[in-house]
């Protein structure tokens, strides 16, 4: 992990963040396409969404640099009280991913453990978030962290 370097996103990242972002929402929907919906242009989307989100309180995006490039992403979220979902207030994560390229090097776990730390930092009391099935792999990573299993969301149709 010692050539992996966490830092705060900034305004010239997202062309390369949207990039991850669009790999990771292609990923998904290969895994289950009635349940992850793919749109055109969701890399030029994702790119506005994290420009509106990179100064709002509460919002952690960072990214994990090796040798000088962009090799993955982190978004997190302060979040109150969800009654729909019987969850006191926590911080959320909403998406970790590495480029292929870059995998099994403890960028993940660097990524998260940053996150978390940031979470953590500015009060969320728990830290929350979801994976597919098919993500065996990061799956285990989750629960090295300290994460247990909690519940399972099942889709019809």
């Amino acid at each position: 992990m010692s050539d992996v370097h966490v830092r705060v996103m900034t305004n010239s990242d997202l062309p390369r963040v949207g990039e991850l972002a669009g790999a990771l929402v292609r990923l998904h929907h290969q895994w289950d396409p009635k349940r992850f919906f793919l749109v055109d242009g969701v890399e030029d989307g994702y790119r506005r969404w994290f420009s509106s989100q990179l100064r709002r309180d509460g919002v952690v995006l960072l990214v994990a640099e090796v040798q000088g490039a962009v090799a993955g992403y982190v978004y997190g979220s302060l979040e109150e009280r969800d009654w729909n979902q019987l969850l006191d207030a926590h911080g959320a994560l909403h998406d970790v991913f590495v480029d292929a390229a870059f995998r099994r090097r403890g960028v993940a776990k660097a990524l998260l453990l940053a996150a978390i730390d940031a979470l953590e930092g500015q009060g969320a009391p728990r830290v929350v978030l979801s994976t597919s099935t098919k993500n065996v792999e990061a799956q285990a990573l989750f629960r090295s962290l300290g994460f247990r299993d909690t519940m399972i969301e099942l889709t019809r149709g």
